[in-house]
């Protein structure tokens, strides 16, 4: 499922216009990235969680000449599958 058809979805189950059913979903992902950026960790019961992992710098090496090359540190967004989702999907 991408953005569009949750758009489409919301609009039917809950019978509200596109325009309203665009508008929440963006007002929700917006609030997520947002809370993201801030180093918020968000947590849906049921879905899963949102975290962002720091990672340290290291050397890794240049994948053409096999150079070292120094990585900066780096923050990352990560999910993590929540146990009622898993336990759905695994059926």
């Amino acid at each position: 499922m991408n953005k569009s058809e949750l758009i489409e979805q919301l609009s039917i189950n809950k019978d509200v216009s596109n325009k309203k059913a665009e508008d929440v979903v963006n007002i929700i992902f917006n609030s997520l990235a947002e809370a993201m950026v801030t180093g918020e960790r968000i947590e849906i019961r049921g879905l899963g969680s949102f975290v962002i992992k720091e990672y340290e710098t290291y050397t890794g090496r240049n994948p053409k000449t096999g150079e070292p090359i120094k990585v900066r540190p780096k923050k990352l967004p990560f999910f993590k599958v929540g146990k009622e989702l898993k336990e759905r999907v695994l059926g």
